[in-house]
């Protein structure tokens, strides 16, 4: 593997590892953003695209603090795709994003790893909210949404990729009086 940045904290789930992005990432995401699988996330791209994608992956870290992680199966060593916490400048609130190989939908990966991201931008960061930008067609990303107990807040009209909606995620004090389970 090439250098991770050491500034960007290492998480655990039960089956998952998030761990920095690093160039050895760069052919799974290249074949990701060539796919129509991509669509919902700006795809498809060519490769220098994708490349430039790599990088402010890695410098939302620098620039905020916080950003998206490389996720990987424990035990598989090889990238699935990446979830975490993101706030570049047009978009309206923190937000906690998700996105994932076709290899990897449909065996809740995507749940796991964002409900990771977002108790650390709670218990970590001192987040008190945090919402979710979600294509309306998007219907896998919208179920995402739901099982992590985010609901439907409001439309967000975005200069370049049009009408979003935003899903907002209970705050922690809701969490902390039931959990993701009341809201589900």
């Amino acid at each position: 593997m090439t250098a991770a940045a050491p500034h960007i904290p290492r998480l655990e789930t039960e089956r998952l590892i998030l761990r920095a992005p690093c160039e050895d990432d760069f052919s799974a995401l290249e074949a990701f953003f060539a796919s129509d699988a991509s669509k919902f996330v700006g795809g498809p791209k060519r490769a220098d695209e994708t490349w430039r994608t790599l990088a402010l992956l890695l410098g939302h870290w620098t620039l905020r603090g916080y950003g998206y992680w490389a996720v990987e199966e424990k035990g598989a060593g090889k990238y699935i795709g990446h979830v975490g916490l993101w706030f570049p400048h047009s978009w309206p609130e923190p937000e906690i994003g998700w996105t994932l190989m076709s290899s990897a939908t449909g065996k809740g990966y995507a749940t796991e790893a964002a409900l990771a991201a977002r108790t650390y931008a709670y218990d970590v960061l001192g987040w008190d909210t945090a919402i979710s930008l979600i294509d309306p067609d998007n219907l896998a990303s919208r179920a995402v949404a739901d099982r992590l107990g985010a609901r439907f807040d409001s439309i967000y009209k975005h200069p370049a990729y049009g009408e979003m909606q935003v899903w907002r995620h209970p705050a922690p004090s809701d969490l902390e009086n039931g959990g993701v389970e009341a809201y589900a």
